[in-house]
């Protein structure tokens, strides 16, 4: 569980950095470059969100300790 909670917030940081990325070319007026980092931002969100929900059902099925 503690890799898939790594993971997760390894992609949530991904997702960030592209959409820093994103923006700044998006400001600089190269809106082709900042539409792939925006894209990108969003699979990276999306599937950080794909796992959170995994943790969370995982999560309900551990017994306590």
């Amino acid at each position: 569980m503690h890799k898939l909670h790594q993971e997760i917030a390894r992609l949530h940081a991904l997702a960030s950095q592209s959409h820093r990325t994103a923006s700044e070319h998006n400001e600089k007026g190269v809106s082709a470059t900042g539409n792939w980092h925006a894209e990108r931002a969003e699979q990276y969100a999306n599937r950080a969100y794909e796992l959170s929900k995994e943790a969370h059902n995982k999560s309900g099925r551990l017994g306590t300790l």
